[in-house]
């Protein structure tokens, strides 16, 4: 995808109030559920200048918090309860300003780390994160969003249980890390910085858990 610099920001791209997103981040529960359904009410978690929101199902997000600076990152503690894709949607919230103070605004750099507790009672062989910036649709080569791709040799890419990760940047943004394993209920720790030179409202980070194939 291509990589814009600072004046590839879009401020055309968001509604003129930043206010109507804001409002939305109390923690409180979507609309109920039927009466009869048990299952838990996902709820909306402010850090930084983003929400984030478990909204679209098989997964439950139980903490955000940091500003998403390299010293204080964006930090998602989540509990995921199969081996399948999920996906997390990530909005902004505060208004965007070009490499602004992180936390204050939405400045095109989110360093972050994910905590993933493994409740899917299988092992997990590898784990794969996908950007959108439309839902179901790979991320395209002039979306200003990924994983970093200005960076060739990049040094904030970890987990405390792959040894080794690929990046994929066409036609999909996605980050891979292998060579590990997660057992069942034991939790991962994921670093990496996300970029986003062409800012929206609303993006996606797709997160598959892979289990041996035989």
């Amino acid at each position: 995808m291509r990589i814009y610099g600072p004046t590839g920001f879009s401020s055309t791209r968001f509604f003129s109030s930043p206010g109507r997103i804001c409002r939305a981040l109390v923690l409180a529960p979507l609309p109920l559920a039927p009466i009869g359904a048990h299952a838990e009410p996902q709820r909306v978690w402010a850090a930084g200048a983003y929400s984030f929101s478990d909204e679209l199902g098989g997964f439950r997000i139980t903490s955000a918090s940091g500003v998403g600076t390299k010293e204080d990152p964006l930090v998602i503690t989540e509990e995921l309860n199969s081996a399948t894709p999920v996906t997390l949607t990530i909005r902004t919230t505060k208004p965007i300003q070009p490499f602004g103070t992180a936390g204050q605004f939405a400045n095109g750099l989110m360093y972050m780390r994910i905590d993933v507790l493994n409740n899917s009672g299988q092992a997990w062989v590898e784990f794969q994160f996908e950007l959108q910036e439309v839902l179901h649709r790979p991320s395209v080569f002039g979306d200003g969003l990924s994983f970093d791709q200005r960076n060739k040799t990049p040094d904030n890419i970890w987990s405390s249980s792959f040894a080794d990760f690929d990046r994929d940047f066409e036609p999909y943004d996605r980050l891979l890390f292998k060579s590990g394993k997660i057992d069942p209920l034991k939790t991962a720790k994921f670093d990496y910085l996300i970029t986003d030179y062409t800012p929206r409202w609303t993006f996606y980070l797709v997160q598959d858990p892979r289990i041996p194939s035989s």
